[in-house]
């Protein structure tokens, strides 16, 4: 019998599914003509929803993401990129 420990980590997937929220955000506020990252910054400063837009349910897929978790993948991703 194999005695080894199994590591288990959501990290990928997390960072993946924050990834495509992201890009469907971006996307819906550049179709409605708005700068994307001006209102996606705003956004993750104020935490005020408004500065997305409802187009594409986009306003309801960034706040199903943690905020604090955004920030976060945002930075880790630039750091080591």
């Amino acid at each position: 019998m194999i005695d080894k420990t199994m590591t288990f980590s959501l990290g990928n997937d997390q960072e993946l599914e924050i990834r495509r929220v992201l890009t469907t955000v971006y996307d819906a506020l550049k179709e409605k003509g708005y700068n994307p990252i001006n209102q996606i910054v705003g956004y993750i400063l104020s935490e005020d929803p408004t500065y997305i837009t409802t187009h594409n349910n986009a306003r309801s897929l960034i706040r199903k993401v943690d905020r604090d978790t955004l920030l976060q993948t945002l930075v880790k991703y630039y750091l080591t990129a």
